[in-house]
């Protein structure tokens, strides 16, 4: 069944020891940190980079979803590369994976490709092993290991993790209209209800993502079973003890149901849940005036506000709030991803998997 699948793939990439050790934790409003969430990206000194046999001029293909503050961070993060080895990169960037579906099937695939998961085990046979790209691998714990890994091959390397329990929305707007971060699921429900009764359209739940749409959807419905049901309950669905008709799981659709169906609770109701693109749904939250109070949506949706709203302040104008009354934390993850063993790329391997 394609959505149990969609809910499995991601589920597996979830932060388990975090589920674990925040089983009963009470979530809290954050904080706006000391640091920007945009902040610097660490990188290498130009000078303990080892170009393993590149030469200046050979290039990189590269395919990804990243744009914005994602795709300069990720430029910045290989600047260094670039200037020790002399290697050009030649960076394409979508959200479509039937573009890279339909090179890998044409026998004309990216160098390498920085994409989630799941296209590990899809690509399998037409990947490269890290082990033979010079990665180093005492970098790694054995757990981030075993999930790029598929039939004994370590096939992906982590290079971004996102959290995605979280709900973005306006401190401004909020103070405005009167409403306080809700700190259980009782009281996020009582908040909605409050919104609707005031005239206000409490969530963005735009899903369109090409041939990856849906995936917000099930994220939000996975959150709503870390609150209902808990993460033994999630991880029983993951090893089939746990059916996916339980009462469990049509509840929390139910709930999803209520609020992204209706254009009461969401810009749009339906229609705009599934035409809506999950990176527009974002912005309906902050624009002027808003177009909904909430967002449910990962931490890199700070980088699409500061790309596309730069004079608004983080803490200020857009923050978050973890999902309340959710026992653990739902986690993706990016991975690169090697179509290709030339010398640049095993340079590339070697250079994100190193301690600096």
């Amino acid at each position: 069944m394609k959505t149990k699948s969609l809910l499995v793939i991601s589920i597996i990439v979830i932060l388990t020891m975090v589920l674990a050790s925040c089983a009963k934790a009470t979530p809290v409003a954050t904080e706006a940190p000391s640091a920007a969430i945009t902040e610097e990206p660490m990188t290498a000194p130009a000078t303990d980079i080892d170009c393993m046999g590149a030469e200046a001029g050979d290039t990189i293909s590269m395919l990804y979803q990243w744009s914005g503050v994602e795709e300069e961070n990720l430029n910045k993060i290989l600047a260094p590369l670039v200037e020790a080895c002399g290697i050009v990169l030649n960076p394409e960037s979508t959200r479509d994976q039937a573009l890279l579906d339909t090179r890998v099937q044409a026998g004309t695939p990216p160098d390498v490709t920085f994409w989630n998961v799941t296209q590990l085990s899809q690509y399998e046979t037409k990947l490269i092993a890290m082990t033979d790209l010079g990665v180093n691998g005492d970098n790694y714990a054995d757990y981030w290991k075993s999930i790029g890994t598929v039939n004994g091959k370590w096939l992906g390397l982590p290079v971004k993790a996102d959290p995605k329990t979280l709900i973005w929305y306006s401190p401004t707007n909020f103070t405005t209209d009167g409403y306080t971060i809700p700190t259980t699921w009782d009281e996020l429900d009582a908040l909605v209800e409050k919104m609707v009764a005031d005239g206000k359209v409490p969530w963005s739940t735009g899903m369109e993502s090409g041939d990856a749409t849906g995936w917000t959807g099930t994220d939000f419905i996975q959150d709503i079973l870390l609150v209902t049901q808990g993460p033994d309950y999630v991880m029983g669905i993951i090893d089939g003890t746990i059916p996916y008709n339980d009462a469990g799981v049509k509840a929390a659709y139910e709930i999803y149901g209520k609020w992204a169906m209706s254009d009461t609770y969401a810009v749009g109701g339906s229609a705009g849940t599934v035409s809506v693109g999950f990176n527009d749904a974002i912005l309906k939250v902050f624009s002027t005036p808003p177009e909904a109070m909430m967002v449910k949506q990962s931490g890199f949706a700070g980088g699409t506000v500061k790309d596309t709203y730069p004079d608004l302040v983080y803490g200020t104008d857009y923050d978050f709030f973890g999902v309340p009354g959710a026992q653990g934390l739902q986690g993706g993850s990016d991975w690169m991803m090697a179509f290709s063993d030339k010398p640049a790329v095993k340079a590339l391997v070697a250079y994100l998997s190193s301690a600096k």
